[in-house]
């Protein structure tokens, strides 16, 4: 039996901001716990809903060294679905009202704070990981003071660790002396080949020189940050580490995300009846948000978050364009104001036809998942990406640019071949994208029996977490024979 610990900001059911909390909270589930003892250390964020409060019991507490003084920190822990979660209690770090705040240096502390903290509790909730799992930069310094500060205690050696990006925009990076200030960390860690960027000191990039592998969350990811435009300054280390780096694409959960099964849904669904089940949904949701009530028209949805990476300003580029198609517009998230307000004039210029709802809610998304005939997702770049994996379980077929795992889990439409799951597009430009709609609107209408073929097979792949579990123990095995 091999014990791994995973180590991160956030995870579901707990705290969720992004993708990053359900791989946290779906992966662990998935490992065979015949041979893995997987556990999960989260911080005890007082935003957290009060009914996951209300869980956790408290275990113990004790007083750490940390940036020149003695640091509180309380440990509690929960069981939710087999799996043991531990919270790092400190009122001064983790009492605000949202997960992460504005102020750069203080995330920077409250995160090295988390991450010594981390390995600190472990002897003490008598708990050895194997290996240490750690993701995004908010962990990065993990695998550096395993192999720095925590060498001197027998405990630890030999623990080995893993780093996931899961988005490589978002670092962790501020002036060296401030870093070194915080971290505790001697001169010798702040070479450039080390956690030294620039005129920097960098978390996420001292977790990519010191972990023992390196995943991301698709393979077209894991090969597109070995490149300047994708590297974000960090790709001379990436194509170093190249042997270490592997890539493994996020699943969804497929009981949360099941058409026969969604409580949000009036009309479920499945492989064998979609044809006459699913455009019920259409109609249902075109009543629901005013728009003309037609069950032929084809109805394309956007839920996101609408900011440039995700493509909005190529949808900008051609919207009035786009309008004057035999189209139905259904869009659902917030963003940037540019691209909420755009949404909403169009929903007033064409309001039988665009429909913007501004905020966020669940039950919305999956109704627009399940009544859609398409989906829309032309990302400047997407690490991995989650929306298409749910369009794709409700047989809605994703119109994509092909980059990072947007490439990797749609198969572009092949007319000969009668092949695909989703049609794509390679170049990030605007006409591009809205040639590609109209390949897909062309053969909506005038191959319907060709476009439902692609829609069963788009509802027979399989993303769930188990394919990537699979995966994430092969690594494990091969890091920790």
């Amino acid at each position: 039996m091999k014990n791994i610990l995973f180590v991160a900001s956030e995870g579901v059911p707990f705290i969720k901001t992004g993708g990053l909390a359900d791989v946290v909270g779906s992966l662990p589930k998935e490992i065979d716990k015949q041979y893995y003892d997987v556990r999960v250390i989260i911080p005890k964020y007082r935003c957290m809903k009060q009914e996951m409060t209300d869980k956790l019991e408290y275990v113990t507490n004790f007083y750490m060294d940390f940036h020149w003084k003695r640091e509180y920190v309380g440990i509690f822990k929960a069981v939710v679905d087999g799996i043991t979660y531990y919270f790092i209690d400190n009122e001064f770090y983790f009492n605000g009202d949202r997960p992460y705040g504005d102020d750069v240096v203080f995330e920077i502390e409250r995160y090295t704070y988390f991450s010594k903290a981390a390995l600190s509790i472990l002897p003490v909730i008598d708990f050895r990981p194997d290996i240490i799992h750690c993701h995004d930069w908010q962990t990065g310094l993990i695998p550096v003071y395993l192999k720095e500060r925590f060498q001197g205690n027998e405990f630890y050696r030999g623990i080995k660790s893993i780093m996931t990006i899961h988005n490589l925009k978002f670092q962790g990076k501020w002036d060296i002396e401030t870093v070194k200030d915080i971290t505790g960390l001697p001169d010798y860690y702040f070479t450039p080949d080390k956690l030294g960027f620039y005129k920097d000191g960098n978390l996420l990039k001292g977790g990519l020189v010191y972990a023992d592998a390196i995943t991301t969350v698709s393979d077209t990811y894991a090969e597109e940050i070995k490149m300047p435009f994708y590297g974000e300054g960090l790709d001379g280390l990436l194509r170093a580490r190249a042997g270490d780096l592997r890539g493994i694409v996020n699943g969804i959960d497929y009981t949360d995300f099941n058409p026969e099964t969604d409580k949000h849904l009036e009309h479920p669904y499945n492989q064998v009846n979609f044809r006459k089940e699913k455009i019920k949904n259409k109609t249902a949701l075109q009543k629901e948000l005013g728009l003309a009530v037609d069950e032929k028209r084809m109805m394309i949805g956007i839920v996101s978050r609408l900011t440039d990476q995700k493509g909005f300003d190529l949808i900008a580029y051609v919207m009035d364009e786009f309008c004057h198609d035999a189209v139905q517009i259904v869009v659902l998230g917030t963003g940037e104001d540019q691209y909420e307000n755009m949404f909403r004039h169009f929903a007033w210029k064409y309001h039988e036809m665009v429909s913007a709802n501004i905020y966020y809610s669940d039950a919305l998304s999956h109704k627009i998942y399940a009544a859609s005939d398409a989906f829309l997702m032309p990302s400047l770049f997407e690490p991995c990406g989650l929306s298409q994996l749910m369009a794709l379980r409700y047989g809605t077929i994703p119109i994509v640019r092909q980059t990072g795992g947007l490439k990797d889990t749609v198969e572009p439409y092949n007319r000969f071949e009668s092949r695909g799951t989703g049609f794509g597009f390679l170049n990030y430009n605007a006409h591009e994208m809205l040639g590609t709609i109209r390949e897909a609107e062309a053969l909506y209408y005038d191959n319907k029996r060709e476009w439902n073929k692609m829609v069963d097979r788009a509802m027979k792949v399989d993303f769930s977490w188990r394919v990537s579990a699979q995966k994430y123990q092969e690594m494990y095995m091969w890091l920790c024979p």
